[in-house]
């Protein structure tokens, strides 16, 4: 299997002014409207991929993070480990249906990996 990159995510200090900014540069929609308050940015392209906004942890900067398509969290979070990575959200099944870990590379950029509902 590929294992593109289908999602960004924006980490912000400050999400509700980071949303502001960019919905009004790009004219993106930006909607809350979920069980956990998550940005979802819809681009409003069929081209390229979607994202959303998620506050930043208090010692964390604001950085942007990459979903990579997968087909099983758990072993690609063994296989990461093995190469260096650092687990910092261990697999989780998120509402949706869809699951998820997040890892440091060996470098410190922060990526996830991610399975969507099947």
């Amino acid at each position: 299997m590929p294992n593109p990159v289908m999602q960004f995510q924006i980490i912000s200090k400050t999400p509700e002014e980071t949303a502001s900014f960019y919905s009004r540069l790009f004219s993106w929609t930006i909607d809350a409207n979920n069980p956990m308050g998550y940005r979802q940015i819809n681009t409003g392209s069929p081209n390229g991929i979607q994202g959303g906004i998620w506050p930043a942890p208090p010692q964390a900067s604001n950085f942007v993070q990459l979903f990579i398509a997968v087909e099983d969290v758990k072993a690609s979070v063994k296989q990461a480990e093995a190469l260096g990575a650092k687990l910092l959200i261990p697999p989780t099944m998120l509402p949706e249906g869809d699951e998820m870990a997040v890892l440091h590379d060996p470098q410190g950029m922060s990526f996830a990996v991610w399975r969507g509902k099947s």
